[in-house]
């Protein structure tokens, strides 16, 4: 999961960093600082963060290029 990929999905689900962070058992600032790369994130927080993601829906999608991206699941998988 890319940065992007996470700030993209958070923003479909309507979630703010802080809830999400509650959701992954991360900090606020955690969140904040993956999505601007601030700092390194633990490999262990970031599929914290993910798993939270897609346990509310999100779907993380590669074509096999340079070009990652996020989409919902539909409500009947």
């Amino acid at each position: 999961m890319t940065p992007e990929q996470c700030k993209a999905a958070r923003e479909l689900l309507g979630w703010h960093a802080e809830r999400l962070g509650i959701m992954a058992g991360a900090s606020y600032h955690t969140v904040r600082d993956f999505e601007r790369q601030a700092r390194r994130t633990l490999p262990r927080t970031i599929d914290a963060i993910r798993a939270a993601l897609e346990a509310a829906g999100v779907e993380f999608i590669s074509d096999g290029s340079d070009k990652p991206g996020v989409r919902l699941r539909k409500a009947s998988e």
